[in-house]
């Protein structure tokens, strides 16, 4: 069990020891092994922090379904209206009410995973985004592209899910040389690629402003000279508004998220 001043320095961006200025930088994204290492569950603090948001969110939900009443309280009612905004303005509204009830379960399960990893980067104590290093953003991707590959196969059949992703109608035949493997790269490559890069650089960039502006403000407070101490006031106000900034930020991609995903899997049920 860790003790309570080791969790406090694994969970700080700087990772232990951290003191002064800490300048944000790409190792932040790859912090040191802190619990059984050399095992399959080792763990560093990025690990902790999808665990600790991973349960916030189970908790919401079991407490949504056991405490559910005909009659919401706030809480319940802003979780329903997340709930229905999946599935209606996301799913139904792109995919059609048919094929967009069928994968309303995937856009939600994906809108509010990456909703709830993108919030821990603006948490005190978490300051880091669980999608914020590469591993998760691209496991969604590769969610999404077998996603998006299955409803296809499913929804029209080998065959036809290859002529319609591959063959653009209405093209001279010759030309089908040069555009089906183009077709191919641009569907089955660039597609999650995209969607893994989106995310992940949001995130990234997120956590080296905040990071950045918090640093410096411990900084100018705790260890600059008396000169530059006044400096502490603008650096705070540049962590708040890159806070508040993130947050927007955090529920933007998960919506981008789930919307593009929605739109490719309305793009591989229907022949073009």
């Amino acid at each position: 069990m860790l003790s309570t001043g080791l969790v406090a320095q694994v969970m700080m961006p700087g990772g232990l020891g951290a003191t002064g200025f800490h300048s944000p930088t790409i190792e932040d994204l790859f912090p040191p092994i802190f619990l059984f290492d050399g095992t399959p569950f080792a763990m560093n603090r990025i690990m902790l922090v999808r665990l600790i948001l991973l349960s916030v969110f189970l908790l919401f939900a079991v407490l949504y379904v056991t405490r559910a009443k005909v009659v919401p309280g706030r809480a319940q009612g802003a979780f329903e209206f997340i709930l229905n905004f999946c599935r209606v303005n996301i799913a139904e509204e792109i995919m059609g009410k048919t094929i967009g009830r069928k994968y309303a379960p995937l856009i939600t399960t994906i809108f509010f995973t990456v909703l709830f990893m993108n919030i821990g980067g603006i948490i005190p104590g978490l300051n880091m985004a669980g999608t914020a290093s590469p591993g998760l953003p691209l496991v969604l991707a590769v969610l999404a592209w077998v996603a998006f590959i299955y409803a296809g196969l499913k929804e029209q059949g080998a065959g036809a899910f290859l002529k319609s992703q591959l063959f653009p109608p209405g093209v001279p035949w010759p030309l089908y040389l040069l555009l089906t493997p183009i077709e191919a790269i641009s569907t089955f490559v660039i597609r999650p690629f995209t969607l893994f890069v989106r995310l992940l650089a949001n995130m990234i960039s997120g956590h080296f402003m905040l990071a950045l502006t918090l640093s410096a403000t411990n900084y100018f407070v705790f260890y600059a000279v008396a000169s530059l101490k006044p400096m502490a006031v603008l650096t705070l106000f540049a962590a708040l508004a890159f806070t508040l900034f993130e947050i927007l930020v955090a529920c933007l991609q998960a919506y981008i998220f789930a919307i593009l995903t929605s739109v490719y899997i309305n793009l591989s049920v229907h022949a073009h």
